[in-house]
């Protein structure tokens, strides 16, 4: 067949045969199967009273299915009716003669009537079943609006009561998360206010007999004559919840979820103008928080985090070292990049890195003037092809106000950048660790610090939420007793509690692989400005303070292992001492032995011709060519049984003592492979290694 053929005969009507009749496919059936069986019997004279007996049995058979799937009586008196009128046309057509006008028109006005009634039970059908269906909603609605009643009449009779205040309530919306419910109301004339209501709030929840943690409160309506009142009635704060596994796309501009209110519902910070102040007391799970926050940064397309640790880099550590050390492995082969774009646990890194911050800000003044101009606007547009850069400083508000002269050198760069950058796309999120009067005493940071998080964790030392959520009445610490749990407040969302997802170590490095590709290069015109000390911040030089923390274990103790730096005297101890790693091997290879007949130490060239003896050869566990990681990596293997382990379960176990890197282990792994000593089961990241003396009991 041509190409033109099948197109014609593509573009023809489609007949879907499995569909069911409709009426006039209907009528159409009946009428010309009635005229064939007429005419066939007509002439084969069949007797016309079978014609009359099939269509009693169709309308019986059709009046029981009928019944079976509550069809109405209309319905079925229809279809009945098609069938022995079908039937009695047809036995009178075979009694005299079906070619005749008479027999023809009649057939035609059967088939007339037939689609008629049938058309006119499917609408009756229809409009039956979209009855039943708006009844069965009418009696929900019924039941939820009586429900709603119940609860506005409630509340209404318990805000006069405690807040002396009459309010008509307009709407009570229950929350999809089934943890409250909102209440919309008008306030009576003469100047009442929802703060009055507001500043009720612990009265109100103690009258409700709500559960602990759970509040009642009140916020601003659609005008200024409206209150919301959101009551919480399962405190979902008590709850830890991990970080969520969904690590789709987000953006600046669209908001970047900080944790949960107790609606269970997320809170998003906005930050393209503002900047963001974190307090939180030792303990009340604020390094957690800034993992939390950091995961959000690295989720984004349009953002670059730049870190601020003083304290040993350690809030930026976990998101650096799995990329440097090449512990991720990604299946195309490619590099992992970090987590965050830069990190600075010095004072001299910090200080490089606001001098870069600041050049950025001035340099995007002037480069992008034309891109200004053409989107007509004073706001720099952020977009994956200019990123906003945020720079996360752990304890800055500290910094800003410490009394040393170096470390205030610091915070005056700071102030600098939070001052001249807005517009231009720097913004900073700064940690502390209480709410006092000396960290919110600077303007600038009460000024532009707009999305504010108190982390409180029962924690009443330090936590002036007054001064912290100046305008919010009714916040007490012990609305927030659990750790991660405390209150935040946004230009969007006034101050109410919330929560912090809980972000474990493990759930990082999948942050970290799974947005490799997703971070933003910075752009040119940055590029230019911040210079060197951006474009070499990775160098071996710069991060060597990061692998020395890494690989440092007991300061009594030289680094051991091929990730050991500088020189090395064990030679001058007397007694050296034995690894933790190393005595577990020792015990593990006599335990062996005690139990199996196992082989002596490797053969010397004057015995290598004698047979070996049978049983577990632990020899290699005792190479003298062997690093003492690879011994105690390969022990590691044995011990691990017919199961078998992986590179990753290895280099953690070893990483503590050896600072063995996954990238190390693997290598061993494949050499181990290749010489017998150890066999692969599994591919790609489902892959286990299982040492050999196991592997031939399978």
């Amino acid at each position: 067949m041509s190409s033109t053929a099948t197109a014609k005969h593509d573009s023809g009507p489609v007949l879907d045969w499995a569909a069911g009749h409709g009426p006039v496919t209907g009528a159409l059936s009946a009428t010309t199967g009635a005229f064939a069986v007429a005419t066939t019997g007509a002439a084969t004279h069949m007797p016309p009273g079978w014609a009359l007996a099939v269509g009693a049995a169709g309308a019986l058979g059709h009046t029981v299915v009928g019944l079976r799937v509550r069809n109405a009586g209309r319905t079925l008196a229809t279809r009945a009716a098609s069938w022995l009128v079908g039937a009695g046309w047809t036995t009178w057509a075979m009694t005299h003669g079906p070619l005749t006008w008479a027999a023809l028109g009649s057939l035609a006005t059967i088939g007339v009537g037939i689609g008629a009634a049938a058309r006119s039970a499917a609408l009756y059908e229809e409009a039956r079943e979209e009855e039943a269906l708006a009844a069965g909603q009418r009696q929900v609605a019924a039941e939820l609006s009586a429900e709603r009643r119940a609860i506005a009449a409630e509340w209404a009779e318990r805000i006069q009561r405690v807040c002396s205040i009459t309010v008509r309530v307009l709407g009570v919306e229950m929350w999809e998360t089934g943890a409250g419910f909102s209440i919309d109301a008008e306030l009576p004339p003469g100047g009442a206010t929802w703060n009055k209501i507001a500043a009720e709030s612990p009265r109100l929840s103690a009258d409700a007999r709500l559960p602990h943690g759970c509040t009642a409160t009140a916020s601003p309506g659609i005008h200024q004559g409206r209150v919301i009142i959101d009551v919480t009635t399962i405190n979902v704060l008590e709850q830890e919840r991990t970080y969520p596994t969904d690590y789709s796309v987000l953006s600046l501009h669209t908001g970047i979820p900080w944790g949960y209110r107790t609606n269970a519902q997320q809170i998003l910070a906005y930050l393209r103008e503002q900047c963001a102040l974190i307090v939180g007391p030792t303990g009340s799970g604020k390094t957690n928080m800034v993992h939390a926050i950091l995961a959000g940064f690295a989720r984004a397309e349009d953002v670059l985090t730049w870190v601020i640790d003083l304290n040993a880099g350690s809030a930026g550590l976990p998101w650096v070292l799995p990329a440097l050390n090449g512990d991720i492995v990604r299946e195309d082969g490619k590099p992992v990049r970090p987590g965050v774009d830069w990190l600075a646990g010095t004072f001299d890194e910090a200080m490089t890195m606001l001098d870069a911050a600041v050049r950025v800000a001035k340099q995007r003044k002037m480069g992008y003037q034309d891109l200004l101009s053409k989107a007509n606007t004073d706001l720099l547009p952020i977009s994956p092809r200019i990123p906003q850069i945020m720079l996360v400083i752990d304890e800055g508000a500290e910094i800003l106000a410490s009394p040393d002269r170096q470390v205030r050198k610091l915070g005056e760069k700071i102030l600098e950048v939070i001052r001249i950058a807005r517009a231009m796309g720097v913004r900073t999120v700064l940690t502390a660790l209480g709410a006092t009067g000396s960290v919110l005493s600077n303007l600038m940071i009460r000024r532009e610090a707009k999305v504010r998080v108190a982390l409180t964790g029962g924690e009443t030392e330090g936590m002036d939420l007054s001064k912290m959520f100046p305008g919010s009445r009714g916040l007490r610490v012990d609305q927030a007793p659990h750790k991660g749990a405390g209150f935040m407040g946004t230009p969007e969302s006034p101050a109410a509690l919330f929560k912090a997802w809980r972000i474990l170590p493990n759930q990082i490095r999948d942050i970290i692989a799974a947005t490799s590709d997703r971070h933003p290069l910075l752009d040119d015109v940055s590029v230019k400005a911040a210079g060197p000390a951006y474009t070499r911040r990775w160098d071996a030089e710069r991060t060597a303070w990061m692998r020395d923390q890494a690989t440092t274990g007991d300061p009594g103790e030289a680094p051991q292992g091929e990730a050991a730096t500088g020189l090395r005297l064990s030679a001058l101890n007397s007694e050296p001492r034995q690894s933790p790693e190393d005595e577990l091997a020792r015990r593990f290879r006599e335990e062996i032995d005690a139990q199996f007949a196992t082989a002596p130490e490797p053969h010397t060239g004057e015995d290598a011709g004698t047979d070996r003896p049978a049983g577990l050869n632990l020899s290699a566990l005792r190479s003298e060519q062997d690093s003492p990681a690879q011994q105690a990596a390969l022990a590691a293997l044995l011990a691990a049984g017919p199961e078998g382990t992986g590179a990753s379960a290895i280099a953690r176990a070893l990483a503590d003592a050896y600072g063995t890197t996954r990238q190390t282990v693997v290598g061993w792994l494949k050499t181990w492979v290749e010489d017998g000593t150890a066999v692969r089961v599994g591919e790609g990241t489902k892959a286990r290694y299982v040492h050999r003396s196991h592997a031939s009991n399978d």
